[in-house]
């Protein structure tokens, strides 16, 4: 097993489930954390390579202080759905990331939407998902998708988009990952496979592409086995 290289993170959503996951996991390997939050009060851990800052997401100002020296930016941020005024909160956050990135000379960001970003791309799930779970949750879907295209005309920074189906809130297994380049991972009718995935693999799979340049410039569909 190839050693890993420890890094410095900056990671935004870090009092979200997922975000929290991703912060005991980083700490277990031996990396280095920013938490950047908008509440530090949320954030009750401690640990002597953990550093909690306050700081304004959508401010590429406040952002750009706590990125300068690190090696990479994870963003595990979420925002609910909105029936009314739509979903803004991932492109507005991204593009503060973009622009505190470029002035702090930090090139790389693993990020995670979800399954189904891409408007069509639900057109082959079950009926409860396609009929009531994706209309509940569009906005959402939407400014993910939104974001998604976002980085993809951004040269300049090497992303990922992680995207996992429905989470749930468990610990890291040992399951192996299935991946696949797209919005779904297909089985062999071309059909969706997979359902929820812990939030401990999510975190071990965005953790994961910290040693490796397989997914840079792409967007990943992931479930477990």
């Amino acid at each position: 097993m190839a050693e890993v290289v420890r890094m410095k993170i900056a990671l935004l959503g870090a009092t979200g489930q997922t975000g929290q996951y991703v912060i005991n996991q980083a700490l277990q390997q031996g990396h280095t954390v920013t938490a950047i939050v908008r509440n530090p009060a949320k954030l009750t851990m401690h640990h002597d390579n953990l550093k909690v800052v306050e700081a304004d997401i959508f401010s590429a100002d406040s952002l750009k202080t706590h990125f300068r020296g690190q090696d990479v930016v994870m963003s595990c941020l979420g925002f609910p759905a909105s029936f009314f005024s739509g979903v803004t909160g991932y492109t507005r956050s991204m593009t503060s990331m973009i622009s505190a990135m470029r002035e702090a000379r930090v090139n790389r960001i693993i990020t995670m939407t979800s399954w189904y970003t891409e408007p069509n791309s639900g057109a082959q799930s079950s009926f409860l998902i396609r009929f009531l779970l994706l209309p509940m949750i569009r906005s959402v879907l939407s400014n993910m998708h939104e974001m998604e295209q976002l980085l993809q005309k951004t040269e300049d920074i090497n992303w990922t988009v992680v995207r996992p189906p429905g989470l749930k809130n468990l610990q890291a297994s040992a399951q192996e990952f299935r991946t696949h380049e797209g919005y779904f991972v297909p089985d062999s009718s071309g059909g969706p496979e997979g359902s929820a995935v812990g939030r401990g693999d999510v975190a071990r799979f965005m953790l994961s592409l910290l040693n490796t340049n397989a997914w840079v410039k792409k967007g990943v569909a992931i479930t477990t086995i």
